[in-house]
């Protein structure tokens, strides 16, 4: 057999995870308070970048948009746009003005008092644990009960910093099922938010994000899969060698790789307490309820018009220009990132009140079930999107403040054939509750036939487990001798 050297040249597309990109996600999964932190470290670190009023933001944005407009998807919006004019033009937004001037966001009722804005405790909240964010994410899934079992077995052994702590077979016991079952589960929850939270080591964890930015062949699943040891003593040459791929690849894939987070739950693993304020703002003006995004403490961003004019007459000399270059590109990421998570968020937030408009309406009873699919087919994005920026946003309705995540929530079927909200029925749950006899509590069963009673179908099993979810004991440890 004769064996020769051939050169050949062969296109391939792949994802590369640029710098850019995960600038765009991190800016997206920040809450209000972090992004205001990252746009003043900004500010103090790029002198292109600076501050300016609306009217200059607007004029100046226009001339940003023809710089960057052929690197930038199609979606962005321009800087000129105002996501409030997305909603209702300019002529509306006037006279929303004068109403939401003295709006009470705390009551939800008009105020003539400038004093009168959302209350203190309104802004503190308890920060999600990476156990209920995975359990929310395994709710909003179709899974069987058994496969619900399994999940929630294997989601009560991921530690803080999103690893798997225990072992196939170690689950498979407790939970009497067959140790495929608990593979096939594991798997399903490695694809949960954040990427590459389930994995049973490092290079496992890594390999899951990989593969979720469809890097399957590339030279960056070649690494982790093969060459973690030479990555730890930076011999990049002998990998480059052992591919047969130019040295630049891989110092590129080095960098993709870089860019994965190591410790994916450690987003959830804090347990401060922070003060937040609402990113979204829903008004009811006449018969229809009104989004605004809150960009109180977001200042205006614009490229310098000193450096843009300096860079213009090709006064600098090749080191200064260069120099000025990076960080105009980095300005305008920034700036542009920023457009796009607000956008996002806004249409995210739209669909909500669209779907959910019956809660808006008379509150928790009217909750209609909702999942991430929904709203993902309804503007277009994609589910672990959707997934990301209803985590640690929040909206101010005129039931209350709520995360985004609280208006998706798994449904039951009902008598006449509608379908009613878990947490509208762990609400009906807790009404009955509170309303027994304490000398005399309620059995599950009891609570069970009342509520099918009330049209509602629901199992003794799954009373338990709603009332368990709210900390509710059973009826023996609720019951009262006098």
């Amino acid at each position: 057999m004769a064996m020769e050297m051939r050169q050949q040249l062969k296109m391939t597309q792949q994802l590369v995870m640029t710098p850019q990109l995960q600038q765009a996600i991190k800016l997206l999964q920040m809450t209000r308070i972090e992004l205001q932190d990252v746009v003043r470290q900004e500010l103090e670190e790029n002198p292109i970048l600076e501050e300016s009023s609306e009217q200059e933001e607007i004029r100046d944005g226009e001339t940003l948009l023809e710089v960057v407009e052929a690197e930038l998807p199609d979606e962005t919006l321009t800087s000129s746009d105002s996501f409030q004019e997305v909603e209702a033009g300019e002529e509306t937004l006037r006279d929303w003005d004068s109403y939401l001037d003295g709006y009470n966001y705390t009551s939800g009722e008009q105020s003539g008092d400038d004093d009168d804005k959302l209350s203190f405790e309104n802004l503190l909240t308890r920060k999600g644990t990476l156990f209920d964010h995975l359990h929310w994410q395994l709710q909003m899934g179709k899974y069987s009960d058994e496969e619900q079992r399994v999940g929630e077995e294997l989601i009560g052994n991921i530690d803080d910093d999103g690893y798997f702590c225990s072992t196939i077979a170690d689950v498979a016991v407790v939970c009497e099922v067959p140790e495929p079952v608990v593979e096939t589960m594991l798997e399903r929850i490695q694809e949960f938010d954040p990427s590459g939270v389930g994995a049973r080591s490092l290079q496992e964890c890594l390999l899951i994000q990989a593969r979720s930015l469809e890097m399957e062949g590339s030279v960056v699943e070649a690494i982790l899969l093969r060459y973690l040891p030479e990555v730890e003593s930076r011999n990049y040459k002998q990998i480059a060698r052992s591919l047969k791929v130019e040295l630049e690849h891989v110092l590129a894939a080095i960098r993709v790789i870089a860019g994965f987070d190591p410790r994916p739950g450690r987003l959830y693993s804090s347990d401060e307490v922070h003060y937040i304020s609402p990113d979204i703002f829903v008004h009811k003006v006449g018969d229809d309820y009104v989004v605004l995004l809150n960009e109180e403490g977001l200042p205006n961003l614009r490229l310098s018009p000193f450096y843009l004019e300096a860079k213009a007459g090709g006064s600098m000399d090749a080191k200064a220009e260069e120099y000025v270059g990076d960080k105009m590109r980095a300005a305008q990421w920034l700036i542009k990132s920023i457009q796009q998570r607000q956008r996002t968020i806004f249409r995210v937030a739209k669909s909500i009140v669209k779907f959910q408009r019956e809660f808006l309406e008379r509150g928790v009873e009217g909750l209609r079930p909702l999942v991430l699919r929904d709203v993902a087919e309804d503007i277009g994005m994609h589910e672990s999107t959707i997934s990301r920026v209803t985590t640690n946003k929040y909206m101010q309705t005129p039931q209350g403040l709520f995360e985004l995540k609280y208006f998706f929530n798994s449904g039951l079927s009902t008598s006449d054939g509608e379908s009613v909200s878990s947490e509208s029925v762990k609400n009906q749950i807790k009404d009955i509750i509170d309303k027994e006899d304490p000398s005399k509590p309620l059995s599950d069963q009891k609570i069970a036939e009342m509520l099918s009673d009330a049209t509602v179908n629901i199992a003794r099993r799954t009373v338990t487990k709603y009332r368990e979810m709210m900390r509710i004991g059973s009826s023996s440890e609720r019951r009262r001798h006098f």
